[in-house]
């Protein structure tokens, strides 16, 4: 079994902040992270290669080089190896363009791995929010999909995928090749041991430069490829916290915010 995780370093949003000019993330001084959508898609592919021994997990990520942080992060978990695909020109790409140099890279990348059975992602990005990411690396792919997966486990030719849905869940049974998107599971990732610590301290994370992938179209690529165009960027302001009612019985939580919506001249 041969999967694909991929992976993001995103910063941390209770650090975030913006330039209001340029209407950008500030990412000096910021810590960086591995996206937790990407941390259950890591360790649900950790999972399978615990019942296949014989699989191999590799993780890439889009960056510039010091996301190479995230992959050795990914290899202290539970990767066999990684890639960083990094270009001047990938720049400023939406997430119809960063799909598509995935996509590409993919198919790069399958050179020296082999055919990939599996390609993992988070449904999201805590930094954009999107969910489309995986879902257009399918579709740039041909590849059957399913989001929102809470566990995955293969059963002969196929992969049984519990999937979240609003009411509750359901069992999706996909061919291989397939891309999966993963929610938060009722378990929590594994945590690195030391010796995957120091083989990660040692692991040398091959670059993928936009030279190197030579089949991709640089009309698509980049800002002048990216569909999207972000207009303005803010952090919403911090609000005081609410009132909390918890009286004795429910007819004395209303009389109360009765009362205390009539002081503030709402009712």
């Amino acid at each position: 079994m041969n999967m694909l995780v991929c992976v993001k370093q995103v910063p941390d949003t209770t650090e975030i902040k913006i330039d209001p000019v340029k209407n950008t993330l500030i990412r000096d001084g910021v810590p960086s992270i591995l996206n937790p959508f990407d941390g259950y898609a890591l360790e649900a592919a950790a999972r399978i290669k615990d019942q296949n021994p014989e699989s191999k997990i590799v993780v890439i990520t889009m960056g510039p080089p010091q996301a190479q942080a995230v992959l050795k992060e990914a290899i202290a978990i539970a990767a066999d190896g990684a890639y960083l695909i990094s270009g001047r020109s990938f720049g400023g790409s939406d997430t119809l363009a960063t799909s598509y140099i995935l996509s590409q890279a993919v198919k790069e990348i399958e050179k020296k791995e082999g055919k990939f059975d599996i390609i993992f992602c988070g449904k999201q990005a805590i930094d954009g929010d999107t969910a489309q990411v995986g879902p257009e690396i399918a579709e740039h792919l041909g590849y059957p999909q399913v989001t929102y997966g809470l566990e995955a486990e293969l059963k002969e030719d196929q992969v049984i995928v519990k999937k979240e849905t609003e009411e509750g869940a359901e069992l999706i049974g996909v061919q291989m090749p397939c891309v999966l998107t993963f929610t938060k599971p009722a378990w929590d990732p594994r945590y690195p041991t030391m010796k995957r610590k120091l083989m990660a301290n040692r692991a040398e994370i091959p670059v993928i430069s936009d030279e190197e992938l030579t089949s991709i179209d640089r009309a698509k690529i980049g800002l002048k490829g990216s569909p999207t165009k972000v207009k303005r960027t803010f952090v919403p302001q911090k609000k005081q916290g609410g009132v909390i009612i918890a009286e004795e019985n429910a007819e004395e939580s209303a009389r109360k915010l009765y009362r205390l919506l009539g002081d503030a001249g709402i009712m």
